[in-house]
């Protein structure tokens, strides 16, 4: 299943090879990638402390097509970050985030649009209080969804893409994840024995509404602030509890190859269970992540 997934990734990332190789100007190229390290040491330091280093690359790249009837932007936001502290390894960031939205014209400002998107991680993903376990994997949880709609874009760096029928499905490719429940699919069944006598399901249908609203703009002199608000309600289960994802990224550059980066991302779904240190359920929760870094950065 992994070559699967690893085969729509790399279709996609094969549009940057042709958008590259065709000479017209209706297709257009713009990204970043960089690289944001810290690093702490201490030696005979009496106030105590522990020698840490972390590491975190982040590729943010758009590949877009657009004949004045027809559009077509595809995204590309990959990440992935380690830190080392007291003799172990521990993950910081791991996204991959993939979408694709076609847009016809049909009047001033508004398209007929059709989006399909990907969204998962690299690697297996630990709690900050339990190393021993993971509760995340590569596509588990896997995000993968399309559906039709339309495009208001009343400027350049602003849009709101709405879809009264989006399809997403939630996938657990781990079958231990997936056994229990993990991220809204169906749990394992046991007898009273406590013997398996059912798989959970490794997949999830959902099917509603959603909005995504994205901004990219220079906000001040060498400030580029890119935000992405995406919502959505399940027709099929609790259409009420909207599932949020917001997501911002302020690049500010000091010079041509020096940057300083903050991230930050929102999500709250309801199928989504946050356990105590304990391992009791405490139920969903609003979950929320803040980088900020400061090393190489180069746009291309």
């Amino acid at each position: 299943m992994k070559k699967i997934y690893s085969i729509i990734i790399l279709s996609i990332l094969s549009l940057s090879v042709f958008a590259q190789n065709d000479s017209t100007s209706r297709w257009t190229r713009a990204g970043d990638f960089s690289i944001n390290f810290n690093q702490v040491n201490f030696s005979n330091w009496a106030a105590g402390g522990d020698n840490s280093l972390s590491g975190v690359t982040l590729l943010n790249y758009d590949i877009s097509y657009d004949d004045g009837s027809n559009s077509w932007k595809n995204k590309f936001i990959l990440g992935y970050g380690l830190q080392y502290l007291q003799d172990d390894y521990k993950k910081t960031e791991d996204k991959i985030d993939l979408s694709s939205l076609y847009g016809r014209k049909i009047g001033k400002n508004w398209d007929a649009s059709f989006n399909a998107f990907l969204k998962t991680q690299f690697a297996e993903g630990f709690d900050g209080d339990n190393d021993s376990v993971y509760i995340s994997n590569f596509m588990a949880p896997g995000y993968i969804g399309f559906g039709p709609g339309f495009t208001y874009k009343p400027v350049e760096y602003f849009s709101v893409f709405m879809s009264p029928a989006t399809v997403q499905f939630v996938v657990v490719n781990d079958q231990r994840l997936a056994d229990e429940g993990a991220f809204g699919v169906t749990p394992a069944e046991y007898d009273t024995a406590g013997m398996k006598i059912k798989d959970g399901e490794m997949m999830k249908t959902q099917f509603g509404a959603s909005i995504k609203a994205a901004f990219k703009k220079d906000i001040a002199k060498n400030v580029n602030l890119e935000t992405t608000l995406e919502l959505f309600s399940d027709y099929l289960y609790k259409p009420e509890n909207i599932i949020v994802r917001w997501d911002v990224i302020i690049d500010m550059a000091v010079n041509s190859w020096l940057s300083a980066k903050l991230t930050t991302g929102l999500i709250y779904d309801d199928n989504i269970i946050i356990n105590d240190k304990s391992g009791n359920p405490l139920g969903p929760r609003t979950q929320f992540k803040e980088m900020f870094g400061l090393g190489l950065g180069i746009k291309f």
